[in-house]
């Protein structure tokens, strides 16, 4: 008997991406990707060109690689398909000279100066003004029993605590709300209308850098917010252009509440749809210890964290990365999201664990690009979630998992809508002004 030789094994197929589906639940292909194809060269729905980078060893070599510059400038794409790589409208209004899209010396620069408004301490000065912010808004559906948490809750605690922080007066942030409102629901919303949103808010920024700067005191005055800060630096030497000041002051609004919009909602939804988590963490905060807190939000960062695919990157020259040849202008895409679901690097990745010790995830970045802001988010998510546990602990989904639609984008992870229900609270009126 002759034996036949057996017909060769087709290579694997690779799942699709970028569908509702796939943003439905992208963790599977993800999971795909690590094991067959850990850096993936594939079009995105944009008609770009990327490689994504999915494992966490290489996805944290590729964020801390000065090779990877993140000036789009270093795109090998024609010009017309550069305007598809940063924030929809940035370009038109002037604000690309930011903390995402430059690289040293500038970015150590710019960096530098905005760095004091979000240390420790001075994070730690804003807490109760997070804390006032999370109970008004509560307050606002308490006495209702429903509420739409991403809508009533998570979207303008972060857009009114950012707006206090860089100086913008109360007066003016609803305005800031309804154009940040906008820029998050990307294809939602009529056309044209991110990129005018954009420049209203760059308008709105320039008009108000030039008003501070002609009553700013001649030295500064404790809590001094963060533009006036901005204009004092510049004002002394460090060569600040108003072009950067507003463009710093765009996406420390932009980077400043989109992540913590999508940490409360993502992590409420994760809290939801695991009650045993759930309720360890209430007993928890119960017995008024805070530690199972704070290592329940970095392990919600992990698991289902805001930002799925860190922000866009160029190779300036050849480079490997996952035994991938990287040409010079080849954007990379880091998955954030696959990076901190490798059981290479966690153990039970796919297992939702409040506790988790070792847990050094990528969920704010790694290296000189790492988020700026991750102590104010922390902050917030952490005031955010305990105070929605402890108000109303009775908190369930109103509709079926299922039915929640996430929004659409690449960067971002975050959900549409977080229908919940609770006993109502009597007696709880309605604050006049957040």
């Amino acid at each position: 008997m002759t034996n036949q030789p057996h017909p060769p094994t087709p290579a694997p197929q690779a799942p699709d991406l970028f569908t509702w589906e796939f943003a439905t639940n992208p963790y599977p292909a993800y999971a795909w990707l690590r094991e067959h194809a850990p850096v993936h060269r594939t079009r995105l729905p944009s008609g770009v060109e990327a490689w994504l980078v999915t494992r966490y060893v290489d996805a944290k070599q590729a964020l801390a690689d000065g090779r990877l510059s993140k000036n789009p400038a270093h795109h090998d794409e024609p010009a017309h398909a550069k305007g598809k790589t940063g924030i929809p409208g940035e370009r038109k209004a002037e604000l690309m000279t930011h903390l995402l899209n430059i690289d040293p010396p500038d970015h150590t620069r710019l960096r530098r100066l905005v760095s004091k408004a979000f240390t420790p301490r001075r994070v730690a000065e804003f807490a109760p003004r997070v804390q006032e912010l999370t109970d008004r808004l509560i307050d606002r559906f308490a006495a209702e029993g429903t509420a739409d948490l991403i809508h009533e809750f998570a979207f303008p605690l972060p857009i009114y605590a950012i707006c206090d922080l860089l100086g913008v007066p109360r007066e003016d942030q609803d305005d800031f709300r309804d154009w940040a409102g906008m820029m998050i629901r990307h294809q939602g919303g009529p056309r044209g209308g991110v990129a005018r949103s954009v420049k209203k808010m760059r308008g709105y920024l320039a008009d108000l850098i030039h008003r501070k700067r002609e009553v700013l005191p001649d030295a500064p005055t404790p809590g001094e917010d963060l533009i006036s800060g901005l204009i004092r630096a510049s004002d002394h030497g460090e060569h600040l252009t108003e072009n950067e000041a507003a463009a710093m002051a765009f996406i420390l609004l932009f980077a400043g509440f989109e992540t913590t919009v999508n940490l409360i909602g993502n992590g409420t939804f994760a809290l939801l749809t695991h009650p045993e988590q759930r309720a360890r963490l209430q007993s928890s905060l119960a017995a008024h210890d805070t530690a199972l807190l704070e290592t329940g939000i970095e392990e919600l960062l992990r698991y289902d964290g805001p930002v799925e695919l860190a922000t866009w990157r160029f190779a300036t020259e050849p480079l490997t990365i996952g035994g991938q040849h990287i040409a010079p202008g080849d954007p990379v895409l880091v998955v954030l999201a696959a990076a901190d679901r490798d059981p290479e690097r966690f153990a039970d990745p796919d297992v939702l664990d409040l506790g988790r010790r070792d847990n050094q995830h990528l969920g704010y970045g790694h290296g000189i690009h790492y988020c700026l802001g991750a102590p104010l988010a922390r902050l917030e998510g952490q005031t955010a979630l305990a105070t929605l546990l402890t108000r109303l602990p009775d908190l369930e989904l109103a509709v079926d998992p299922a039915e929640l639609r996430w929004r659409g984008g690449l960067i971002m992870r975050g959900l549409r809508t977080l229908p919940v229900e609770f006993t109502p609270i009597r007696g709880v009126r309605p604050p006049a002004q957040t």
